[in-house]
């Protein structure tokens, strides 16, 4: 019996698939963003503060995540955490009726970025086939941008006819799916 032989090995495809889904849910929000700032009392000026904040609060987190992910074992874990982070931080959108609030959130899904960002890089670059390192790593980067407009298609679909509550739902479960799926698999395969 002939072995069916895959483009990427397992981990690589398990990787690229969980951080889609991380990814779509970013991207289906991304382009409006600032309409849903503005359905909660704010402006431009605010949308474009929460969004520094989410930068600052990921760019400050990411350094401590970076030290921490070469010293921890099951980076698989990290990854776990900040995937469910950020859909804690989806789920409380649904519940942002003021800036305050959304500066708040912001920094969740930033921190929770930056928990799972270098983990991510390191196990994805474990799984690297060393002959095949610019396809493999470009295999995410062209998944990023497909990704990134599929999802902001589907989001701008989503709230024009169900509003920002269902797509909030959606993202959180893509997130929270991402993290179990990852937590319940063998160790041995990440």
């Amino acid at each position: 019996m002939l072995k069916k032989k895959h483009f990427f090995n397992r981990a690589l495809r398990i990787l690229l698939i969980t951080n889609g889904l991380i990814l779509i849910a970013n991207a289906m929000l991304g382009p409006i963003y600032a309409l849903f700032v503005e359905k909660i009392g704010g402006d431009l000026l605010d949308a474009s503060l929460t969004v520094a904040v989410f930068a600052i609060a990921a760019g400050l987190a990411s350094l401590v995540s970076g030290h921490y992910s070469d010293r921890i074992k099951e980076n698989e874990l990290i990854i776990v955490s900040g995937y469910t982070l950020i859909g804690l931080g989806y789920l409380l959108y649904m519940f942002v009726a003021n800036i305050w609030f959304l500066f708040l959130v912001m920094a969740i899904i930033g921190i929770g970025e930056a928990i799972y960002s270098p983990a991510f890089d390191s196990l994805y670059t474990k799984h690297i086939d060393n002959h095949k390192a610019g396809l493999e790593w470009g295999a995410w980067e062209t998944m990023n941008y497909f990704i990134y407009g599929l999802g902001a298609a589907i989001g701008g679909l989503l709230v024009s006819i169900f509003g920002f509550e269902l797509l909030f739902f959606i993202m959180m479960l893509l997130c929270f799916g991402s993290a179990l799926y990852i937590y319940l698999l063998p160790r041995k395969i990440l």
